[in-house]
């Protein structure tokens, strides 16, 4: 049996993070083994030696000695040992399995040379199966094997997870990074993937998951939670059947009458509750992706389309699907649009009114003090002078598009990119600190018109038009 360091004590019943952590080593406490790897989890990794004795351990695996409960051992020994390692630890561990357990140049090049000297179509069929075989380097088949692991597909996710951290400090790390993002991104496609309606009936470890997953709105307690999940609001997930009580991405939903626009009202606990038969529109105002290891496999675009697809099925009272949305880049691209001088930022009516709020000669140069301190939103008077300012700007945002002809805005590209369009910015429309912060507390509705959801798609991937309302086109005024 291997022996790991003892998991530090937790002063409370433990985070999701470290119940998961000890859930994990006690999973595999029974299936690992293995002398060398018990002084390697009492020795730490220290020194070059210390480092041979894993790639030992490493080869050792590959080696494939013994049966499937040999191989399973050693598996479990490695990610125990693994687990059981602070950051300095799993970052060693990471380039040990870096710096060796590549594909094999002599093989590879040989590989190239067969697939070339093929003439004939069974021959060339041969050789391009070896070629892969080459390709493919002995790490990825050394963390193949943490798959036949009680949440070993978890484990891998949290592996890559933990290198997108140290790649920074350690660049070489990302050729294990890119190996582990390989094999998620097969494993992970959409069509393996379960959407489940989350309701307050679920598990309670899967509703606390969603506590502390949740990205864009703070779930401040059980009770916001609860409201969260009454009978006029909807919550859907995509789950993968390796990791059943992890959602890998889950979309909040309210059922209301109109298109909302302010997020603080559609989450007021106090607001009376309707009957889902009564609602003419969905508004989909938080998406939050759960799983850091899972970065740049995109789950997103087809969990829209399914809830849409569900809701239009089981309530065909629904006519609209609307997004409330945070506009998390607009003050950051102010700032920097006053910073660079861009004229036109402030009309002369606006100047005069700000002018005659503040009490003194207002310079566009202003706009990005007064927004800083938001006590500017108590101030009845400079926030009337600045609405029609920031409406405008929030717009001119929106449409605009970088070197590469996308939206600024990230959430704006996902929305986009999903065939919904910009339509309609709400003042005011997200008064808490981080509203005010990242866009000076507006909020923009997508709309998703199910007759143009597949033309603005079409349009926006062919030749990046944004697709967007009257109302917003002559609010930016462009």
């Amino acid at each position: 049996m291997v022996a790991l360091p003892t998991l530090p004590n937790i002063s409370i019943s433990g985070t999701l993070l470290e119940r998961g952590l000890r859930s994990l080593v006690g999973a595999w406490r029974g299936i690992a083994g293995g002398d060398e790897t018990a002084q390697l989890a009492r020795d730490g990794l220290t020194d070059a030696k210390d480092a041979e004795r894993l790639r030992a351990l490493f080869t050792e695996c590959l080696e494939a000695r013994g049966g499937e409960v040999s191989a399973r051992a050693r598996a479990a020994a490695l990610g125990r040992l693994y687990l059981g390692f602070d950051d300095g630890g799993k970052k060693a561990f990471l380039q040990v399995l870096a710096n060796g357990f590549a594909a094999d140049e002599v093989a590879l090049d040989k590989a190239i040379a067969d697939v070339q000297r093929a003439a004939e179509p069974a021959a060339r069929h041969k050789a391009q199966r070896a070629l892969r075989a080459a390709l493919t380097p002995p790490r990825q088949r050394l963390l193949t094997q943490f798959t036949a692991l009680p949440q070993g597909v978890k484990f891998l996710v949290d592996m890559r997870a933990d290198a997108l951290r140290f790649r920074k400090e350690a660049p070489e790390l990302g050729i294990v990074e890119a190996d582990l993002e390989d094999l998620l991104v097969g494993w992970f496609d959409v069509g393996f993937l379960e959407l489940q309606r989350i309701s307050w009936n679920s598990p309670a470890a899967l509703l606390e998951k969603l506590i502390a997953y949740e990205a864009v709105h703070a779930i401040e307690s059980w009770d916001d939670l609860r409201n969260r999940l009454d009978a006029d609001r909807r919550c859907y997930a995509f789950f993968h059947p390796r990791m059943p009580l992890e959602p890998l991405i889950f979309v909040e939903v309210a059922l209301v009458k109109g298109i909302a626009g302010n997020v603080q009202a559609l989450l007021d606990q106090a607001q009376p509750v309707i009957d889902p038969k009564d609602a003419d529109t969905a508004i989909f105002y938080s998406i939050s992706n759960t799983q850091t290891g899972l970065r740049g496999i995109s789950f997103g675009n087809f969990l829209i389309k399914r809830v849409v697809d569900d809701l239009s099925r089981d309530l065909p009272n629904l006519k609209q699907f609307s997004t409330l949305s945070p506009i998390p880049g607009f003050r950051k691209w102010l700032e920097e649009t006053v910073t660079e001088g861009a004229p036109d930022l402030v009309d002369a009516r606006s100047r005069e009114e700000l002018s005659h709020a503040l009490g003194q000669r207002f310079a566009k140069g202003m706009l990005p003090t007064l927004l800083k301190d938001h006590a500017w939103t108590d101030n009845a008077a400079l926030s009337e002078a600045l609405k029609p300012v920031l409406l405008r700007l929030g717009a001119r945002y929106l449409l605009s598009t970088d070197k590469k002809n996308k939206p600024l805005d990230p959430v704006a590209r996902f929305h986009l990119s999903n065939g919904s369009q910009v339509h309609r910015l709400n003042w005011m429309g997200d008064r808490s600190r981080n509203g005010l912060k990242q866009s000076a507390g507006l909020m923009v509705n997508y709309l998703y018109r199910l007759d143009d959801i597949d033309q603005n798609h079409e349009r926006f991937v062919r030749d990046g038009t944004i697709a967007a309302s009257g109302e917003v086109k002559r609010l930016a005024d462009l």
